[in-house]
This record gives structure tokens, sequence and C-alpha cells, in this order.
């Protein structure tokens, strides 16, 4: 492993929670930092979390943020032909406004971008190869997160810096052209008294200069400066910075039925010359000052700044957008721990972003698809959420935790071009749209024994809509605002270690109200609704002779609640009806892997069984795509205690599968998934 770290570099006092000593050593004793800001036991989480360690990232060694994410329970995240992605959390896999709005992404707990702002293919924000872990909430988070934590939530944690000089470089190889290489270094400077200065700096090369398919491929560099600072008196500031810069040619579906199985289809690109070129710059500094061990005050100031220039390639004459914004915010959070065991927080959100699109066909017009400027405004966003979340010891064993959160978004949107409707665009008049929301919370944790501990969670989640949904319409779309959308859940589950089997189970009922999304006849249903039920489970355990196998399996069904239909022969396709899936939502998702380690422990190898269910490519349920099994392989091999060696196969039967399925315009279309992959690296440490 390149960077050997804690989970936090230092967790502030707290006031004791319900008696854990009966927990069992594992798993369940990790600390975890996203149910409350601080860490705490991940067995007294009021709700689930997976927790991804960084060892694990450190042994997958994801070249996608996927390869590692979908090893969680409720997790999908489908793959572009580069680095897009569409993601599920407890949910279909999401598109649009619905996509980028549905899931919130945190860098140590700050969200990666502002929530009207959201990005569908948020992923390839992450800088994850070198990682402190990540930690994954599903359904809708606490009182502490708000718009967009709704479906669910990932926390990807910064590497501390470490306690004496380290420094790590891994480099690999793969097929068209993947040269990948990334290396950190620290130290930890130690002043006067217990003053401590520590520093992290990470940087990370990504190539993959051919590409699957033709001219899909990228170009990436990524960036991340750490320091922590800490005092006599116990205050602290851990200052995180980070840079992502991307270059990408990408590649669009390939079309016909079963495109993605056709050799002379499967790795052609229909957009040659489609491209995304996208930034981002994020810095948050967060500062602690210890009242005393039972109050303590955290305040977290940012910034971030995106942008993005990309050829929209999945609509006719391929316009190019121009889109980006940039926030300044704080986090503000009070924690008081009682003499009992209870825990009060309050917190106070504020941000304010100024956010911009513009769209733009330099080709012909072709039938509605103009030529010329399609759009071009920008959005001023102001964010103000007071919270206040309980933690009440209730005995020994049991605690509950109760949160209420509301949160105030104003948009003032300003159009930079002639009102009206051009084509199929509708550009509107400069106006101000308010939402208010609240979002409350109850939890309960209860330790029967550390083979039993039970929880029960009921939550509402809601978000204001996406700026793109709301000001970037088509011609017949009415320029009503959309509803704030909203999702009421309840979940029960347990977790526990049986000797040293480790698990997790859960079950939930989730009902959203206000989905909002544009129908195959260009109107906007602002009042749609869905079902979502499901059960979850996740396992680890040593087995006999060196083995273990550890995995995750999740059931669900995600269907429509209402009926919408279209006018449109050609769309029938489109008809949404009341009991049906919803599209691109499998029933079945698994992921089991059986590991071994070796020579003395220096080696590991790992065989990992990944499956996707059937599901329905369309909202009339008519169109399926079958699904897949796919096999992969690494191994890891500590050769001395400063040089390992590692490899990896990635369809390891070289299946032949896609990795999104889609049906719209009547056509079947596809992201093909990629052959059979050999990968080799080297990793050095010293």
């Amino acid at each position: 492993m390149i960077v050997a770290c804690a989970l936090m570099a230092a967790t502030p006092l707290r006031a004791a929670a319900p008696d854990n000593t009966a927990l069992a050593p594992g798993q369940l004793d990790a600390l975890v930092v996203t149910s409350s800001g601080e860490g705490e036991p991940e067995a007294l989480h009021p709700g689930n979390i997976s927790v991804i360690s960084p060892d694990e990232i450190d042994f997958v060694k994801p070249k996608l943020p996927n390869e590692i994410l979908n090893r969680v329970a409720g997790v999908n995240i489908q793959q572009g032909s580069g680095l897009e992605s569409l993601v599920a959390i407890r949910s279909p896999v999401l598109s649009g406004g619905a996509g980028a709005g549905s899931f919130l992404y945190l860098e140590d707990g700050v969200p990666m971008r502002a929530a009207g702002f959201a990005n569908v293919n948020a992923l390839f924000d992450v800088i994850d190869e070198v990682s402190g872990g990540t930690e994954i909430v599903r359904g809708p988070a606490s009182a502490l997160y708000g718009s967009n934590a709704e479906h669910g939530l990932i926390n990807f944690l910064s590497a501390p810096p470490s306690l004496d000089p380290e420094t790590g470089i891994t480099a690999y190889l793969g097929p068209h052209g993947t040269r990948n290489a990334y290396g950190t270094t620290s130290d930890t400077f130690r002043g006067e008294g217990l003053t401590s200065h520590g520093v992290r700096a990470t940087l990370v090369l990504n190539q993959d200069a051919d590409g699957f398919r033709d001219s899909s491929g990228y170009t990436q560099e990524k960036g991340q400066l750490r320091y922590d600072y800490s005092n006599a008196k116990g205050d602290s500031v851990s200052w995180l910075t980070s840079i992502i810069n991307l270059n990408q040619d990408t590649a669009g579906y390939v079309i016909g039925p079963d495109a993605y199985k056709n050799p002379s289809l499967y790795k052609s690109n229909p957009s040659p010359d489609a491209y995304r070129k996208a930034w981002a710059f994020r810095s948050a500094a967060r500062y602690q000052h210890n009242f005393d061990a039972r109050h303590w005050l955290t305040i977290t100031p940012y910034v971030r700044d995106n942008a993005m220039n990309f050829t929209m390639q999945f609509q006719p004459q391929s316009p190019i957008e121009k889109s980006g914004h940039k926030s300044i915010g704080a986090l503000s959070r009070y924690y008081w721990t009682t003499q009992g065991g209870h825990q009060i927080i309050l917190g106070l959100d504020t941000e304010q972003t100024e956010g911009f699109v513009k769209e733009t066909q330099t080709a012909p017009t072709q039938g509605q698809y103009t030529n010329g400027t399609h759009y071009d405004y920008t959005v001023g966003a102001t964010v103000i959420a007071p919270y206040a979340q309980l933690v009440y010891a209730l005995g020994p064993r049991t605690q509950v935790t109760a949160g209420l959160r509301y949160e105030y978004t104003r948009y003032d949107y300003r159009n930079n071009t002639t009102n009206g409707t051009q084509g199929l665009f509708k550009r509107i008049p400069n106006q101000i749209n308010n939402y208010n929301n609240l979002t409350p919370k109850l939890g309960l944790v209860h330790v029967f024994a550390p083979e039993a501990i039970g929880f029960i969670n009921l939550a509402r989640a809601a978000r204001a809509p996406q700026t793109t949904d709301l000001y970037r319409l088509q011609s017949k779309q009415g320029v009503d605002s959309a509803k704030s959308e909203t999702l009421d859940s309840i979940e029960v589950g347990a977790r526990g270690v049986i000797e040293k089997f480790t698990y997790s189970l859960s079950a939930y009922y989730m009902h959203k109200a206000h989905f909002y999304f544009r129908d195959a006849d260009g109107f906007n249903v602002s009042d749609g609704k869905t079902n979502h039920m499901g059960l979850e489970g996740e396992f680890a355990t040593p087995l006999i002779w060196g083995f273990d196998l550890a995995g995750s399996a999740t059931w669900a069904r995600h269907v429509y609640d209402f009926n919408s239909a279209v006018s449109s022969t050609s769309n029938s396709t489109e008809a949404i009806i009341k009991g049906n899936d919803v599209d691109t939502a499998p029933r079945t998702i698994a992921n089991f892997r059986l590991g071994y380690e070796f020579l003395d422990e220096r080696a590991r190898a790992e065989l990992e069984w990944q499956h996707m269910g059937q599901y329905w490519m369309d909202p009339t349920n008519e169109v399926s795509y079958p699904g897949y099994d796919l096999f992969n392989f690494r191994i890891d091999y500590a050769l001395t205690e400063t040089v390992s060696v590692f490899g990896r196969v990635l369809n390891l039967f070289n299946t032949r599968y896609a990795d999104r399925a889609d049906y719209a315009f009547g056509q079947q279309r596809y992201f093909p998934g990629a052959d059979r992959a050999f990968y080799a690296g080297l990793s050095l440490s010293f």
C-alpha cells in the first residue's frame, strides 16, 4: 500500500455514545464521519452506510470510479465510453436534471458542486487514486446535508498527512494507450509544545490515448494538496485544495438492435468529432475550536470553480455547450455533548453561486434545430440552510437521532439573448424563483448484542429544481416553475459480527413526488410520482487456508406511480403506465469477491463476479436488456517493503455486454462494454 493512514488525522472529543463495548472488533468499529461530521463507530450510524477502506481502494486501483463503487449494495454506476457515467443509488439509473440532482457528492464533507448546478457526470471530478476512504449513504441523508442528498450521497475522503516522511509512486500500463501514474508525498512537522503541521501533496496523470472505441481517448490531470494544523489547545485546521483538468474525445451511442454485440458496430463512434473539456477547482479549510471537552465549533469556508466545454452529440446537429459556475460558501456547526451521552448539533450552511450556460449550433438548421445561439443565460443562486440534529441516549444500548433542516433557495435568472422561441428552443424573460424545503429525520439504533445491532430510519429529502430544468426550456414547455422534488423513506435493518462474519442487511420503501422531466412530446411533467422498494445486503468473512469472501447483493423494484400518455405514435414506448418498472432499473445487482492471501501475506489475489440483472429500456416495458455477468481478476505482490507489482484482468472471459442500454426515438442505443483488458504496474514507496 502506498499510503498508510488513519481515516481522520484527528477526531474531536465527544461525550459517550450508547455503550458499545460489547461490539466485536472488525469493520463495525471503523470510524465514519458522514453521520454527524465527526468520527463515530459505523455500528452506531442511524441507518445504512457503506465504508470502502483506503486498503481496498489501494488494492483495486480503480481506473474508473465504477470499478470500486459498484462493489457497494444498492449502487449501480453505468460507465460511458470515456469518463462520463450515470449513477443509481437506491434508484433507477437517472439522466438529465434528475440524474444530476438526485445524488450528493462530497469531498471531505463539502459538496463538490453547487446544488442547482450539479453535473450528471460528476464522478469524473473525483480524486480517488490516493484516498482516505469512501463512505456511501443510501437513501436520504441526515439533516446535516441538504439538496441533492436525496437518493444517496458519496463522501470521498482525502488521505491525511502521514506522521513520518512518506512518498509513494504508482504507475501502470494497459490497452488502448493507457498510461496512468500517480504519486503522493507527505510529512508532519512538529513545533513547540503539541503544535504540528502536516502536509500531503498528490499528483495524478491519466491517459487513455486511443480509447476502446474509435476517437474516444482522453487525458486527465489531477492534483491535491492537504495541510493540517493543530495546537496544544486542541484547535485545528484542515485545508484541502483539488484541481482537475480533462480533455476527452467522446464516443456516442451505437444504434440498432443488439448493436453492442455487432462486431462491425461496437467499437465504432458515430460522433468522431465530439469532445469534452472540463476544469474543476475546489478549496475548503475546516477550522475547529474546542471550548472544552464537551463544546466545540467547526467552520468550513470554501470556494469552487467549474467550467466545461463539450459537444452535445446526443442531440441532432451536435450543438456546443459552454457552462460553469463559481461558488463561495461556508459550513458552520456547533457541537454540544452532555453528561448523559446526548449530543446536539446546530448548523448553518450558506452559499452564493454564479453560473452560466451558453449553447450554440454551428451546423446548418435542420428542422427545429436551428443554427445560432440556442441559450445564453446566467443564474445567481443563494442557499441558506439552518438545521439541528439531536442524538439522545435512551439507555446504554439505545440511541435516537432526530434532525430537522430548513433550506431556502433563490435563483436569479438573467437571459443574455433575445426572448422568445427559436425553432425548438424557448428563451424566457428574466425572473426570480424561490424554494423553501423542510426535511425532518428520525432514526433509532439498538445494540441487542455484537451479533445484532438493529436500526430504523424515517426521513424526508427534498431538493430545489436544477437550473437547467427551469430555464433550458423547449418550445412546447411552459414557463411555470417546477416544484421542489420530495422523497419520503422508511428503512429497517441490522448489522453485526457473528464470530468473524460481518454483515449488514436493510429493507426500504420510498415514495418520490414532484418528479420533474420532459416527456416525449416535449412538455413538462412536473408532478411525476415513483415508488422504490428493496432489500440490500453486504458481508465479509475469512475462510480457511488464507481465503476470504466478501460481497453485496440487491433486489429492488422502482415503479411509476402515475400515468402519462404521449400523442406521437413514434414515441409510444415513452408512455408511462402506473405500476410499470421505471426504465433502466434492474431488479437484481450483485458483486462477490473471493480473495486469497499467500506468501506470508505479501501477496493477494482476488476473483470478482459482477452481476447485472435484466432491465427495461423503455417506460412502457416493451424493450429489455438481458443484463450480464462479468468476472475480473486482480493480484498484488510485495517484492520488498518498498516495491510491489500488480496486475489485473478486467472482463476475464471477454463477454460482450453493454455498460448502458437505452431506448429513445424508436431506436435501441448502447454504450458497449470494453473487451478483455490486461493491466500491469509497479508501486514504489520510500
